[in-house]
């Protein structure tokens, strides 16, 4: 059997997630890595060749699908529409509000070398996206709430560390559990964002910088932190590393709704995470797999997680499903 053949491009925590996530799947292959820093300065885990993201059309004809693991702030929407031109690609963009642009732009390059994106993997947007649409299709006349944390969180920690005068940087979401029991009561409350979630982040500015300025642009930043109540701690870059060095999360999705006469309904759905960018990266590399399928199935342009067959996402033959998991 032929194996589908991945890259990588971008190695950060994302990037080493798919790295050492790649060899559980029996059907994938790592074949590159590509990198906007020196490829000689990288040390990586796997073998495969280390190239530069200026000379990836040269790998055309060598790749079936390239994961992007940029952030979403500033590399994914400049990356990933002219690479989508020439290669399939998977992608975790999670700035919600600018999805609906994203996805457009994204399927208007893929559709030039009749290529397939899927745009917007991962766990949110992604796979809470999915209980989403299932709850809300199940409990017509319900409420959906989500709630993410305690955790880090990659895109807005990645958000911090591109401010001037940033050396380091993490950021906490953390659920507002008052809010959280009001949900599972069944209260179905106007709950705005503040009142959902709280930002904590721990920042390790560079010398001389502009603390009081590097506040302020984390705390007005639009998507990110402007509509929350959020918290700066400034600390040095060694206790960054120290406390602060592991990427756990997760979260929950929850749908309160009636049917019949005044019968409640909750549906909770929630993940719990040691390690955001390699669970998260596993979901990628499910949907990479859907992704080879798709494009080979005609199925070209942007694709978001709902456009997606389960069946396509997994290794297992559908008669296996069929028998193991239905």
């Amino acid at each position: 059997m032929d194996k589908i053949k991945i890259a990588i491009c971008g190695y950060g925590n994302l990037g080493k997630g798919i790295e050492s996530e790649i060899p559980k799947s029996k059907d994938m292959e790592l074949v590159a890595i590509f990198t906007r820093r020196n490829p000689e300065s990288l040390v990586t885990k796997s073998s495969v060749p280390i190239i530069n993201i200026n000379d990836i059309n040269n790998w055309k004809d060598k790749i079936d699908v390239v994961i992007m693991c940029g952030g979403s702030a500033t590399d994914l929407p400049n990356q990933v529409p002219e690479i989508a031109k020439s290669f399939n690609t998977v992608d975790s963009f999670d700035t919600h509000a600018k999805i609906p642009e994203y996805y457009n732009t994204v399927n208007e390059s893929a559709l030039v070398g009749n290529k397939t994106s899927i745009i917007s993997g991962g766990w949110d947007p992604g796979m809470f996206s999915l209980m989403r649409l299932y709850a809300d299709s199940i409990l017509k006349n319900g409420f959906t709430y989500t709630f993410w944390g305690k955790g880090v969180s990659q895109g807005h920690s990645d958000a911090i560390r591109r401010i001037s005068g940033v050396k380091n940087a993490i950021q906490y979401t953390i659920p507002i559990e008052k809010a959280m029991d009001r949900v599972r009561n069944g209260e179905n409350p106007d709950l705005q964002t503040n009142e959902k979630h709280l930002r904590e982040c721990f920042v390790a500015a560079e010398e001389g910088a502009n603390k009081e300025k590097i506040e302020k642009e984390i705390k007005t930043m639009p998507n990110y932190f402007a509509d929350y109540n959020t918290i700066v701690h400034f600390i040095s870059e060694e206790e960054l590393k120290q406390k602060h060095s592991k990427m756990s999360h997760g979260g929950f999705v929850i749908h309160s709704g009636e049917t019949g006469e005044g019968n409640k309904q909750i549906i909770e759905y929630s993940l719990k995470l040691d390690s955001n960018p390699e669970f998260t990266a596993s979901v990628l590399i499910a949907l990479a797999r859907a992704n080879y399928r798709m494009n080979r199935n005609g199925q070209y342009g942007a694709k978001t997680i709902f456009d997606i067959p389960p069946v396509l996402l997994s290794e297992k033959t559908p008669e296996e499903l069929r028998k193991q998991l239905l």
